[in-house]
């Protein structure tokens, strides 16, 4: 489960309510308002290099973020951090440190993958954690909506297994439980 913490800016309104007017509020307040929005999102674990493991996710899901946490399915919480990211690909790579083993996604071929395959959308939809949905590959080599901010040349698997939000990020698996898909 990728957790995330982002500062929102929203602009003053002209008058909040009616009792601004009322109590000698000057208009529009004390200029933008900052607030702090958590957001949630999935990852998959993918890569450990010495004490540092690195976890794919969605870019959506880190781009405006300004903390960045990794739990496990244990409840373990990791403080973590974007070490890249394709805003038109909508991926990115957050990292976080232990010294603990940690089991790492078996990498699969995407290629491989042939339309009426089964495979398993695994995340944390609508908060709930561990979740995992069975669905066929509906098609494959889809391209991107034109006019979208993700690149209309990305390849994407299409797939009827069940994904609600909190699943960003997270893995599409073949049978053999390799990662074919973000």
């Amino acid at each position: 489960e990728i957790n995330v913490t982002s500062v929102v800016k929203q602009p003053s309104q002209q008058m909040q309510t009616p009792f601004d007017w009322f109590f000698n509020q000057p208009p529009g307040g004390n200029g933008p308002r900052e607030f702090k929005r958590g957001g949630l999102g999935s990852g998959i674990i993918v890569r450990r290099a010495g004490d540092t493991y690195y976890v794919v996710t969605n870019n959506h899901v880190v781009d405006e973020a300004t903390d960045i946490s990794v739990k496990l399915f244990d409840q373990r919480d990791y403080k973590a951090r974007v070490v890249g990211n394709d805003d038109r690909k909508d991926l990115a790579v957050v990292s976080f440190t232990t010294r603990e083993s940690l089991p790492v996604a078996e990498l699969g071929d995407s290629n491989a993958l042939e339309v009426g395959d089964i495979v398993l959308a695994v995340g944390n939809p609508l908060g709930f954690e561990n979740t995992v949905t069975m669905g066929i590959v509906s098609a494959l080599g889809r391209r991107g909506p034109q006019g979208q901010s993700v690149s209309p040349s990305t390849d994407y698997i299409q797939t009827d297994a069940s994904i609600n939000p909190g699943n960003s990020g997270g893995a599409l698996v073949n049978l053999d439980g390799q990662l074919v898909g973000i």
